[in-house]
């Protein structure tokens, strides 16, 4: 494939836009580092919502969702919509919490929750273990899929393709702080969406495929259309409906699906106007995120199986692309290959679109770890607000090329990738949960379940990529569940057999997020129903929008209907709630 001028026009007029936003805002971004990774705290619910939605919407989500889709059907998507309980759980328990703990970075609460040196050095582990190692990974992953798509439907090498998605993202998240990247993210959400949805109206309209009706009777699609699991069937509905409903969600730490929130989603609590901001930031974000966003996705994976039924055929059709990238997440960009000029670069424009949004968000918040957690708490506490400002810069710039190189050189697929960060995160969600209640839990605590939920998940990775793997008698799911036991049960007796922080600490952290220690559990009644109720209605919005594309429209307005009144009960409660 090539790109018409009318394409060539159409991304070159976004990346000169985005360009511009970061030197807009460059100078107010750089005038200190709190409006370089928080803008001042003064954003509103609505923008920050969307980022939220588009930096999830990364490049190599589409290719995860077709994998997915190829493998275990529609059904199999339930891996990662479990996790709507942990963004349900953040909405009403915790968005309000982080944004009246005042904080720069989630890391700082580590120092306002805990005391000692103990404290510290967690701080300044975590900032450069999240900051930089895990950060670099997730954002590699995501450079792998760009890999993919740039050679697939345009014949681009991994090099060239890092090159041309890369360098305009580094150069406003540089320029123009998280300001520039929340505003840009707005403008990349939009055409990502736009992209996703006509291309998905076009390539159903295939005469490969002919139409939704001709695509949904299809025998090989009719068997991958269920949105629920076949429950007569256990080893199809334990690992991709029951561990995660039952066991993954509130016990995995994953990347924007933090129990009780952290990461880049915190970090958009801590920069809203106010705590009723924050909450309905998230509240958006879990209902665009896990409702609106995945359907363009989950059809082309459909459409994918007319056109490119197995790996054979996908490996027939892209002979000269190495073998090791010749997985089922490559259907996606595959597909995209049939679309006409000016489509195609709305397209490709889009695609780029979730790169950036995904990868600036990264790099921004794994930059505000670096200076505000590391440089700053360890190396130089007096740095002026200029120098705290160039460092992230510096850190920005050099943790784009560390993800370059992992991409290149270490990572294949999007779903071996995501299973390894659900493994290494196994067992410390529960930890994350409890921290803000129970005060047995202690940097050791935290030491402890980090510790060892890594070492178990690189003792299965390294296992998995032996000839003859020792633990090949174990499921994917079983390993899940092994880490989760053996970490949880790591930090909980850790967590009883050491002291707890200093009561003086506890006592100021309690009063200050709180408003004493008394107050730990108000309005708990209300904030339990609208957790159920919201998860409800979230669901219920997913799959009336399946049933309406479907077909089945007396489904899709009946779960209508119960979405509009579950969120009508939460409007109702929203004085005890927001």
């Amino acid at each position: 494939m090539t790109l018409s001028n009318l394409d060539f026009a159409l991304l070159g007029a976004f990346f000169l836009l985005s360009l511009l936003i970061g030197v807009f805002l460059s100078k107010k971004s750089g005038s200190s580092s709190r409006s370089f990774f928080l803008s001042d705290s003064n954003m509103p619910w609505w923008l920050l919502g969307v980022s939220m939605v588009a930096t999830t919407f990364a490049v190599d989500t589409p290719n995860l969702v077709s994998g997915i889709i190829r493998k275990d059907g529609v059904a199999g998507n339930w891996v990662w919509w479990s996790f709507l309980l942990t963004g349900m759980l953040t909405v009403f328990f915790y968005a309000k919490l982080w944004r009246k703990s005042g904080i720069t970075t989630d890391l700082e609460f580590y120092e306002m929750r805990y005391s000692g040196k103990s404290a510290a050095f967690l701080r300044g582990f975590r900032a450069i273990y999240l900051g930089v190692f895990f950060n670099v990974v997730i954002m590699a992953n995501v450079c792998v899929a760009a890999i993919k798509i740039g050679h697939v439907m345009f014949g681009f090498s991994k090099y060239e393709t890092l090159l041309i998605a890369s360098v305009i993202t580094v150069l406003y998240s540089m320029l123009g702080g998280l300001k520039g990247v929340i505003v840009t993210d707005f403008v990349q959400f939009i055409i990502a969406m736009v992209g996703s949805i006509w291309a998905s109206i076009y390539i159903v309209n295939l005469p490969q495929i002919g139409s939704l009706d001709v695509l949904f009777s299809n025998d090989l699609v009719q068997s991958k259309t269920a949105m629920m699991p076949d429950f007569g069937n256990p080893a199809v509905f334990v690992p991709i409906f029951l561990v995660p409903l039952a066991v993954q969600w509130w016990s995995v730490w994953y990347p924007g699906s933090e129990p009780g929130g952290g990461g880049y989603i915190a970090q958009r609590m801590l920069a809203a106007k106010n705590e009723k901001h924050a909450t309905w930031a998230v509240l958006f974000f879990n209902f665009a995120h896990y409702a609106i966003r995945p359907w363009p996705w989950i059809v082309i994976g459909l459409a994918s199986l007319i056109v490119f039924p197995d790996l054979t055929s996908l490996q027939s059709a892209f002979s000269d692309l190495d073998p090791s990238y010749i997985k089922d997440d490559l259907s996606y960009p595959a597909m995209l290959t049939f679309l006409p000029s000016g489509l195609l670069g709305l397209v490709f424009t889009s695609l780029v679109a979730a790169f950036m949004s995904t990868i600036s968000t990264h790099l921004n918040w794994g930059s505000s770890y670096v200076v505000n957690d590391f440089y700053v708490r360890f190396l130089d506490k007096n740095a002026s607000e200029k120098s705290k400002v160039a460092v992230g810069r510096v850190a920005t710039f050099l943790l784009m090329i560390f993800a370059a190189l992992i991409a290149l050189y270490v990572l294949e697929d999007a779903k071996e990738s995501f299973d390894l960060l659900l493994q290494i995160g196994a067992g410390t969600g529960l930890l994350f949960i409890l921290r803000w209640f129970w005060s047995r839990i202690n940097p050791y605590s935290e030491i402890a379940g980090m510790v060892i939920s890594f070492a178990i998940a690189l003792l299965f990775f390294v296992d998995g990529k032996m000839e003859t793997p020792f633990f090949d008698f174990l499921e994917d799911y079983q390993k899940l569940i092994v880490g989760v036991v053996v970490t949880t049960l790591g930090w909980v007796i850790t967590s009883l057999v050491t002291k707890p922080s200093k009561q003086e600490t506890l006592d100021a952290f309690n009063e200050k997020i709180f408003g004493g220690e008394a107050k730990k559990l108000s309005n708990f009644k209300y904030k339990i129903t609208a957790f159920f109720v919201g998860t409800i209605a979230i669901y219920c919005a997913l799959f009336a929008i399946g049933n309406f594309i479907y077909g089945n429209l007396l489904y899709g307005w009946l779960l209508l209907l119960v979405f509009v009144v579950s969120f009508i009960l939460i409007y109702r409660m929203k004085k005890y709630l927001f």
